[in-house]
């Protein structure tokens, strides 16, 4: 497990949770890119790192629950904005009581995985570019494209992160600066890469969409050539803390969907919407909850191939 940075003094707040149960590492574990992501770190004393370029700059934050309280210590430019944004990341807002089991699974789920709250970070590009790296490929090729861009593009962490290695994503002008070649090194295809120059051109308009309701966020997202619904989804569902925003166009999803509630690994997107109907607005928290009970048909097929872009 990584060890915790040493001890430099930020900003602090201290934030108690609704009633109930609460797992920080569930609420929170939806913003991290694979096990070297450099903006994210879940550390062995329990506490989670996590840098974010904020709209007051780049910021990193450290949070540890303690005592049925999540004390917090920021750092950096965008330290006030994310303390301030604390409750609304940690999921203050959203309402796991909306959620209604219909199926058994859910109820032992719920039982076993309690203290699942749906985070909202009120930022829009941190989750929509690995979103789009993740476009057609596997995870492992999506996370390791987003660690070798944001190690080499982005920033330091402020505060006592950036000895442990944690960076701050690149700001636009950064991204949209990156030449080819580099793209293609990290593994990157001219179409995924496109589709994040065109992002990042209108970053200011994609970032208000976290304050709108997650329909209308999603279908700003989708102005964008190269984003559709999967990619929305993806974003949406983290920035917006949308608890409805299904993801549809998945390769794997709908199989794990139908298999965990009618025994149909060959579900297809039509298919897994008419199996979660019954939980309309709660859709997203329904398949994070099948997620997390391990509910995935056993394997049959190979794995999808890992490509090697930057051999061809």
């Amino acid at each position: 497990m990584p060890r915790p940075p040493g001890p430099v003094d930020g900003i602090r707040r201290r934030w108690t949770p609704p009633a109930g149960p609460y797992d920080l590492g569930l609420v929170l574990g939806p913003l991290r890119r694979g096990p070297g992501d450099p903006t994210f770190r879940a550390c062995s004393d329990g506490s989670v790192w996590r840098t974010a370029r904020t709209p007051a700059g780049p910021g990193t934050l450290r949070v540890v629950a303690r005592g049925g309280a999540v004390e917090a210590e920021a750092w950096g430019a965008g330290a006030e904005w994310m303390l301030e944004q604390l409750p609304e990341l940690l999921g203050e807002s959203d309402e796991p009581e909306a959620f209604t089991p219909r199926h058994r699974l859910f109820v032992t789920v719920l039982r076993h995985r309690p203290g699942l709250r749906l985070c909202r970070t009120g930022l829009v590009l941190e989750s929509l570019i690995p979103s789009v790296l993740e476009q057609k490929v596997t995870t492992v090729e999506a996370y390791r494209a987003w660690r070798l861009l944001v190690r080499r593009h982005g920033e330091p962490a402020p505060g006592p992160g950036a000895a442990e290695g944690l960076h701050v994503m690149p700001d636009p002008r950064t991204w949209a600066l990156i030449p080819s070649w580099e793209w293609h090194t990290a593994g990157v295809d001219a179409k995924r890469s496109s589709t994040i120059l065109r992002a990042v051109r209108v970053a200011r308009r994609l970032e208000e969409a976290a304050a709108m309701d997650p329909e209308r966020a999603a279908a700003r997202l989708e102005l964008i050539p190269g984003i559709g619904p999967w990619t929305a989804a993806e974003v949406v569902q983290r920035s917006n803390g949308a608890p409805d925003a299904v993801t549809v166009g998945d390769l794997h999803l709908p199989g794990i969907v139908g298999h965990a509630l009618a025994g149909d690994r060959y579900a297809d997107d039509a298919a897994m919407l008419e199996l979660l109907a019954p939980y309309a607005g709660q859709r997203h928290r329904a398949t994070r909850l099948i997620l997390l009970g391990g509910h995935a048909p056993p394997r049959r097929a190979p794995r999808m191939p890992v490509r090697d872009i930057a051999r061809l």
